[in-house]
């Protein structure tokens, strides 16, 4: 296969802006000025129902509501009609969104989890555990509602 010159330059100049990201606008070849279009900021942060089947003791639906504080991560919290259960985190990597909420554990570290398929937009289905004492208590299927719905 064969590259010219300037095709070359053209295609690693290309690479370069997308790898940084964090440009808007970069000098091209000969001087030339190219510009990148920076994606739109979303934010996890907001209401989303959240609603357990499938599960032993925790069928039903509750609103987590998330708080972002840095890039895809920050703080959560739980209303489940009769009570709200705070200081608990969340976490983005790969695509997948981990929620922890700390509850009485009576003596045993204990929580719940709640893990979903991600993006800004949407969160997908997932999986429920309730944790107690390092031991899957009690789990069901997951589904997120729409961002704001609750």
């Amino acid at each position: 296969m064969h590259f010219s010159k300037r095709t070359l330059i053209a295609t690693v100049a290309t690479i370069a802006m997308v790898v940084s990201g964090g440009s808007a606008m970069a000098h091209g070849i000969n001087g030339n000025t190219m510009y990148m279009v920076v994606p739109e900021s979303h934010s996890y942060s907001g209401s989303w129902p959240v609603t357990v089947t499938h599960s032993q003791h925790s069928n039903g639906t509750s609103c987590l509501t998330l708080t972002e504080n840095g890039r895809n991560a920050g703080s959560a919290s739980l209303d489940t009609g009769s009570q709200k259960l705070s200081n608990g985190s969340f976490l983005v990597i790969n695509h997948t969104l981990v929620a922890t909420i700390p509850v009485q554990g009576y003596g045993q570290n204990a929580g719940l989890v709640f893990i979903g398929s991600a993006n800004p937009d949407n969160i997908g289905p997932g999986v429920f555990e309730d944790v107690y004492g390092g031991a899957d208590f009690d789990s069901g299927a997951l589904a997120f509602g729409m961002k704001g719905g609750c």
